[in-house]
């Protein structure tokens, strides 16, 4: 009496345009969505995808799915805490999937183990993140290859010492991607850090003016270590992708310039967010025509 129902998808308009929804009543399984990410393996189809675009916000996830050239929506999966996620399908033909890990190491961990349940083998984080060198320009792209990591989430799945790299085909497939597509992009070493403002000694910005002292310097000593960058989340996940087994990227577009500044250049926010998406997007296209999940 409601498989009728349960087959037919109830449209939604948004401000990207009309795309459809599956609310558990219009779900075509009886298999339960898992907890956080709201869906299960067979919402993804017969032909699922193995490769996620992880975003720590959940409109960066919904532009990708909504408002990127050369990607069709095909429906909503789950709109569950926040954590939305898209069902895609490259001009390729490849499927693909786009989600959102919410802010953070915690956050992240849950999301990409569920992940991860329902088959995805290849996840690329397309985040934001704070340059600490002079020459990464606000604007710009930083690739990932390996992450200082100082997160608590990523030590309940493997020892302090335990390497967080990221796949190296993944790493060189967003620097060409980025080379073809004439973004200016930076491929090094990111700090991982578990908080926006002390984690990055951030002062002047914060309402807390006091940093402990193993803080105090930090932004300094990163720097001399050659470390490009502070973001939230590279850190646990290239850590899960080792313990896992499945392989994993990173791109982030400069937001703030922390050689002059704390705050968020909110000129170059939308350039260097959509430079991240692009950069993604055009390495997906390579590497599921070159190396399937």
């Amino acid at each position: 009496m409601h498989s009728e129902s349960r087959l037919a998808p109830k449209p939604v308009i948004t401000i990207f345009g009309t795309i459809t929804t599956l609310s558990r009543r219009h779900r075509v399984t009886d298999n339960p969505p898992l907890y956080h990410i709201g869906f299960c393996a067979e919402d993804l189809g017969p032909t699922p995808p193995t490769t996620a675009l992880l975003c720590g916000a959940p409109e960066r996830a919904r532009q990708i799915a909504m408002a990127s050239e050369g990607v069709s929506c095909q429906k909503t999966l789950s709109e569950n805490r926040g954590l939305n996620s898209y069902l895609l399908t490259l001009d390729t033909g490849q499927p693909l999937l786009a989600a959102t890990s919410g802010m953070g190491a915690p956050s992240l961990s849950i999301v990409v183990n569920e992940l991860y349940s329902v088959g995805i083998r290849r996840i690329i984080r397309v985040g934001t993140c704070g340059s600490i060198q002079e020459h990464v320009k606000v604007g710009s792209v930083v690739i990932s290859y390996a992450a200082l990591c100082r997160q608590g989430a990523a030590n309940d799945i493997a020892p302090v010492e335990y390497p967080a790299a990221a796949d190296p085909y993944i790493s060189v497939a967003l620097g060409n991607a980025a080379a073809r597509l004439h973004i200016d992009h930076h491929l090094g070493l990111t700090a991982s850090v578990d908080s926006f403002y002390e984690g990055q000694e951030r002062v002047d910005t914060s309402a807390n003016r006091y940093l402990m002292r193993q803080l105090q310097g930090i932004t300094e000593e990163y720097r001399r270590l050659n470390i490009l960058n502070y973001e939230m989340e590279a850190g646990t996940l290239f850590k899960m992708a080792g313990v896992y087994g499945f392989s994993a990227g990173c791109v982030c577009g400069v937001l703030a310039g922390r050689t002059a500044s704390e705050a968020i250049d909110g000129k170059l926010k939308d350039q260097a967010q959509s430079n991240a998406i692009r950069v993604a997007l055009e390495a997906v296209r390579h590497l599921e025509n070159h190396m399937p999940a």
